[in-house]
């Protein structure tokens, strides 16, 4: 089995618990693999921001992959690269959503921007995002703010989420990538993690087969492609299950130390670790849908 050199791991669901919480056994697993001189890549679909304290708790100084994918960051906190959406689309969904009663959000670098704040934000803070500035009409902030993604929050009743996604899908014609998390997730077009993943590699001239990815959710299918060595984690989605080479214990069962102890520190886990596709070389993973395409849950 080749040596692997950068774990790339998911946040939400996966990294952290049901508490939103780092367990003991997953922390020391961890920071044994960077002893080890692994890299250690989050990859989240939250900014940066949200990520502060636990980059500090872990000692991380490497690259990080934020806001679904649409953004690489420095050790430092400095911009890598980065994908914006274009004012004029922006503009265009933002309208046609808040004409159909829809709370919507738009991230920008380490901000989050609404309209007015309403309550429907909290769902954000609880997961460690800033706490979003009320900004007024975001049609008129779109030339002062670069936008990386828009957030359109489900509404309690009324139109759904997966009908409004199918009228902006018919508005803008695949000029954008939408992603079911925990909201509807409005990206630039071929954005993802496993795309910023790929672009993060080739700079540092690590070969995707010395990569371990793990993640739950269908916005982490292609990192978990991408990666010599694919996990889900327990908790994982149909999709992304289907996709993996290896399925380890859920994120409330330290399923992330799981992996790492076996592939990483070569540690025999006291769990099972079910091989799905063991032989990622001999054999291709599944095609899957495209981001656009994707139903997820919280990243």
């Amino acid at each position: 089995m080749t040596d692997i050199k950068l774990i790339v791991v998911d946040i939400d669901g996966t990294l952290f618990n049901s508490n939103h919480e780092i367990s003991p056994r997953t922390e020391t697993a961890l920071k044994a693999a960077i002893e080890k001189g692994v890299q250690i890549v989050l990859a989240t679909g939250k900014t940066i921001a949200s990520s502060r304290e636990l980059v500090k708790r872990l000692n991380l100084n490497t690259h990080g992959i934020y806001s679904q994918g649409t953004a690489i960051h420095h050790a430092d906190g400095s911009v890598h690269s980065q994908q914006t959406l274009s004012p004029d689309i922006a503009r265009q969904i933002i309208t046609f959503a808040e004409d159909r009663g829809f709370t919507v959000a738009l991230y920008s670098g380490t901000r989050v921007l609404m309209r007015k704040l309403n309550g429907e934000e909290k769902i954000l803070t609880v997961h460690h995002e800033p706490t979003p500035e009320a900004v007024g009409a975001l049609q008129n902030v779109l030339d002062e703010f670069p936008v990386n993604k828009i957030i359109i929050f489900n509404k309690t009743e009324g139109q759904t989420l997966a009908s409004l996604r199918w009228q902006l899908n018919a508005q803008v014609n695949g000029a954008v990538d939408m992603v079911m998390v925990l909201q509807l997730e409005i990206l630039p077009a071929g954005a993802s993690k496993g795309a910023a993943l790929k672009t993060l590699l080739k700079d540092l001239k690590i070969p995707s087969e010395q990569v371990m990815a793990i993640g739950d959710g269908d916005n982490d299918v292609e990192m978990i492609q991408l990666a010599g060595i694919g996990v889900a984690v327990g908790n994982a989605t149909p999709r992304l299950k289907a996709v993996a080479n290896h399925v380890v214990s859920g994120n409330d069962e330290d399923g992330v130390a799981e992996a790492i102890e076996r592939f990483v520190l070569k540690i025999e886990s006291q769990h099972v670790v079910v091989a799905v596709n063991p032989s990622p070389v001999a054999q291709e993973k599944p095609a899957v849908e495209t981001p656009a395409q994707s139903e997820g849950t919280p990243e």
